[in-house]
């Protein structure tokens, strides 16, 4: 087993800085109620904002989510098209209130080929965020192996390829070291998210479907990561 990463801080507490969600289930919340899964979606946004209105009593550093995988393009026309206007309409009403609770928002993954009203509204938000005192990471159009691949190409360029010099490249390069990996609805798999980020960080799979996820459950979670001892392959 390997050893600690250089990036862990040795020394710190049990508490979590940095927790990231696999947001899953929307479509089997609305299936169960036989709704359309546009109102899954719906109601999975609903619960991200509930999440970051918890964020500062909390005390995380930073929270990431998965909104949207590079596979996701896979869906039909229609299921993409609800997405990407749910992504329109939650950074126009959201914004003003991620200002107002010092909420830096950053965007991960390959964002900026999705469509381009998209893209500036993305910048404006990122622009008008970027004091903000905890983050909250947002990976779209995001696919963990694409990013490490990225990450090499961009670090043989400078030089040497170690674990440090992929490491700066990474999307996450700037955020916390990983601590916390939560994926909902019962699914047992990271589904190409955070592979690099994920090496040591504890996993915690949940039954819960993603629009009944509540500050509750995360609390439950993070109360659970405190317990937890972490070797980093050391006994």
């Amino acid at each position: 087993m390997g050893d600690q990463p250089a990036t862990e801080k040795s020394g710190a507490s049990n508490g979590a800085r940095h927790v990231a969600i696999i947001m899953d289930g929307n479509g089997r919340w609305a299936k169960k109620r036989a709704l359309p899964r546009a109102i899954g979606h719906q109601r999975g946004v609903e619960a991200v904002r509930r999440l970051v209105r918890a964020l500062e009593p909390m005390g995380l550093d930073c929270l990431t989510l998965y909104a949207f995988s590079s596979e996701n393009w896979k869906r039909s026309d229609d299921e993409v098209d609800d997405l990407m206007n749910l992504m329109r309409k939650f950074i126009k009403s959201d914004l003003p209130e991620f200002v107002a609770n010092d909420v830096k928002l950053k965007i991960i993954g390959d964002w900026r080929s999705l469509a381009p009203d998209i893209v500036a509204m993305l910048e404006d938000a990122l622009a008008q965020t970027a004091n903000g005192t905890q983050t909250l990471a947002v990976a779209l159009n995001y696919g963990a192996q694409h990013e490490i691949a990225r990450a090499a190409a961009k670090a043989a360029e400078q030089g040497a390829i170690t674990l440090e010099s992929i490491e700066a490249q990474l999307d996450t390069n700037d955020l916390p070291p990983l601590d916390l990996l939560i994926r909902t609805s019962g699914e047992i798999r990271l589904s190409n998210f955070l592979l690099w980020q994920a090496a040591y960080a504890e996993m915690l799979f949940v039954d819960t479907l993603w629009p009944d996820f509540k500050p509750e459950h995360l609390q439950e979670a993070l109360n659970d990561f405190a317990r937890r001892e972490r070797r980093y392959g050391g006994r």
